[in-house]
């Protein structure tokens, strides 16, 4: 990693699609402007599909490549997956500690995550549970794990410095505070949702919902689509 450590860009999700959702656009933008973005995935989504002939087996596969695929389009680095088993997160301490050994890897300035404190979403659905884990335990990973040299001394043995980011942006969240203006990559975003093909039966009807919601958190900051996010920057 030779690059400014302020360019770098890591985005912790749940599943394969989680990051096109959810901030997309922005890192395409980012891309653009010569950031370095890092995926990291929990799982390979081996149980999202309501197709009954489908197996796990033969899904996480083909939602990794999907995934790879959509990250091309944003303009995203590298690609990597915990492999984690979809729908069985926890935050514990093993979780805990990949994401903390990603953070000392990709030395990122700015995580974005999964908001863990969304339960109900707008009394119309549940936030899924590896979403929740996700967020949990990227936000124990950045602080105070990955931080400090005597959480997982072994990484640091094994030449994985402690860090400390920045930054911290939580997508899905309810108590937004900043808001990226994507109307120039807004395109992008579609584009890269469209890649996840074993998710969508009706991929417009998804495509019109993903502009209304950007075109809605425009709206409110005077721009034509935006994505909106829960932004912490750490102070110690």
């Amino acid at each position: 990693m030779q690059s400014d450590e302020t360019t770098r860009v890591l985005v912790v999700a749940a599943h394969p699609d989680d990051p096109d959702f959810g901030c997309a656009g922005t890192m395409a933008l980012w891309a653009k402007q010569g950031k370095e973005i890092y995926y990291l995935l929990s799982t390979r989504g081996d149980k999202g599909s309501n197709d009954r002939s489908m197996t796990s087996e033969r899904l996480a596969p083909l939602r990794e490549q999907e995934q790879r695929a959509a990250a091309a389009i944003v303009g995203v680095k590298e690609v990597s997956f915990l492999d984690l088993k979809d729908g069985e997160l926890m935050p514990d301490l093993r979780f805990r500690g990949e994401v903390t050994k990603a953070i000392r890897k990709y030395r990122p300035y700015a995580v974005f995550t999964h908001d863990p404190t969304v339960v109900i979403n707008l009394n119309l659905f549940l936030n899924h549970p590896d979403h929740r884990a996700t967020g949990q335990a990227t936000l124990d990973a950045i602080y105070p794990t990955a931080r400090d040299h005597l959480q997982f001394p072994e990484q640091v043995r094994e030449g994985l410095e402690p860090h400390k980011v920045t930054e911290i942006y939580l997508f899905g969240s309810f108590e937004p505070n900043f808001w990226v203006d994507i109307t120039e990559t807004i395109e992008k975003k579609i584009e890269a949702l469209s890649q996840h093909k074993t998710q969508f039966a009706d991929f417009e009807a998804v495509a019109s919902r993903v502009r209304e919601r950007a075109r809605l958190a425009g709206q409110s900051q005077g721009v034509a689509y935006a994505e909106a996010f829960r932004r912490i920057i750490m102070g110690r």
